[in-house]
């Protein structure tokens, strides 16, 4: 058994078929409607700004990492220039050391007269 009716059935602009369910011409059957509720534009506001909040004290503690992290390398940096000073000073004594041995052990150095002690003219 139909249980709908047609309304202005011969009008010209055409019928509209109502049913106990409610269906009718170019409108949709299905409502979506989600079972979580909607927030207000002041929870939204609260949200918005806690999250920006949290977003910066990352943003903080992410700097502040690399900062001491560029103390602990500037510090290494100065350690390193001091050891390859000292590198430095000790290829040249180890240069003067051996020049020394060297001189001391050669045969010219050998046949050389030894160094009296020079007076003074009077």
């Amino acid at each position: 058994m139909d249980t709908s009716f047609s309304a202005n059935a011969g009008s010209r602009f055409g019928s509209y078929n109502f049913s106990r369910n409610g269906f009718s011409r170019n409108q949709n059957t299905v409502r979506n409607s989600s079972g979580l509720p909607k927030i207000g534009t002041v929870s939204f506001a609260v949200i918005f700004a806690v999250q920006a909040l949290l977003f910066g004290l990352v943003y903080v503690s992410e700097s502040t990492k690399a900062t001491s992290l560029d103390y602990e390398i500037s510090g290494l940096s100065a350690e390193i220039e001091d050891l390859e000073a000292k590198k430095e000073d000790l290829a040249v004594e180890r240069a003067r050391l051996s020049s020394i041995a060297a001189s001391n052990s050669s045969q010219v150095a050998a046949a050389m007269e030894t160094a009296e002690a020079a007076g003074y003219a009077e």
